[in-house]
């Protein structure tokens, strides 16, 4: 059996400097700048930004996953690991063992040709190294643990519902204990209720299991509600770090002040009717060389904006915004 003992004095999870690069039409296109984080084994990390940010490119990247269109430097520490240079052997043993991938939209993600029984199992014969039989009644163990009746075990993904095979998909992640799930947009497809069920079950895994997960999603709220900790990216940056609930009542940047303000509030009749937006369009990745990528849209900009480097200050105790207003006032450092 393959297994991952995180060892207490580092983190799970270290991002550093990370970038990803794709070639287009002969042009280095970047969509992802920089970005750097940690994340501790059973904490939950948000990643949130409206769509085209780099949010699920950087996740892919994480496991190496974005094929070989892109490329990608800097560095990712899975219990000390890079898995941007190791072995492609040692690499296999970490997806799956160490870390899963929870993706949008199951039946994409899902083999229709065979039945859910057959790949929760393959994970765990490949990986795990045990028999069949040892391996089907974990299987079912895992369906029940993810609110699917194990009889239904041999079925095919096309006799599940949206909510039902998001459920397997979650199962299929749990299948070799990870220490890591990256879900990404997990309930996008999903009706509310639905998605509320998802993000419960995800939340108690969490806490039982102790597995560390970042959770992808355009949904701020929705993320303030389910992570620890919340980080906004924008034009492939992140712009904002810190606890959930901080950062969705108190945001540092303009643009995650936006995004919160984006949503309707619940009996307010003038909110619901005309939330607040944002107007323009985020940057393509080609418009994003020098200076705060958001300032075009920003109503606070200032000329600075335009031209400064922007780096993630400290703004508060646990917190960092990449915005010349967080900036410390006598030279601070980022």
């Amino acid at each position: 059996m393959t297994t991952h003992t995180v060892t207490p004095a580092r983190p799970l999870l270290e991002v550093r400097d990370l970038h990803v690069t794709y070639r287009q039409g002969g042009q280095t296109v970047p969509a992802v700048r920089g970005v750097t984080f940690t994340l501790g084994a059973g904490d939950t990390l948000g990643i949130a930004g409206e769509s085209g940010c780099g949010k699920s490119t950087m996740a892919l990247s994480l496991l190496r996953l974005h094929g070989g269109a892109a490329q990608v430097t800097g560095e990712v520490l899975f219990d000390g690991e890079n898995l941007l240079t190791t072995t492609w052997s040692k690499l296999r043993a970490v997806r799956w063992a160490g870390a899963s991938v929870v993706f949008q939209g199951a039946m994409s993600a899902l083999n229709p040709v065979r039945t859910v029984l057959d790949q929760i199992v393959e994970p765990m014969v490949l990986h795990d190294k045990i028999g069949p039989k040892d391996a089907e009644r974990r299987a079912a163990e895992l369906l029940d643990s993810v609110g699917i009746p194990s009889r239904r075990i041999r079925s095919y993904p096309h006799e599940f519902s949206g909510g039902q095979r998001q459920r397997v998909m979650i199962a299929m992640a749990l299948a070799c204990r990870p220490d890591l799930i990256i879900a990404d947009e997990p309930t996008t497809a999903l009706d509310v209720m639905v998605q509320a069920q998802i993000l419960e079950l995800l939340g108690d895994l969490v806490r039982e299991s102790k597995i560390a997960v970042i959770m992808i999603t355009h949904d701020l709220s929705l993320l303030a509600h389910t992570c620890d900790r919340l980080a906004v990216m924008y034009g492939g940056r992140i712009v904002e770090l810190g606890p959930s609930r901080q950062v969705l009542e108190d945001p540092q940047h303009p643009y995650t002040r936006a995004l919160s303000r984006a949503f309707p509030t619940i009996g307010d009749p003038a909110s619901r009717r005309a939330p607040e937006g944002l107007p323009g369009d985020p940057p393509r990745p080609s418009e994003t060389d020098s200076g705060c990528a958001f300032a075009p849209r920003c109503p606070e900009a200032e000329a600075s904006c335009r031209t400064g480097e922007m780096l993630l200050w400290p703004a508060g105790p646990g917190r960092s915004a990449a915005c010349l207003h967080a900036r410390p006032q006598h030279g601070g450092t980022p």
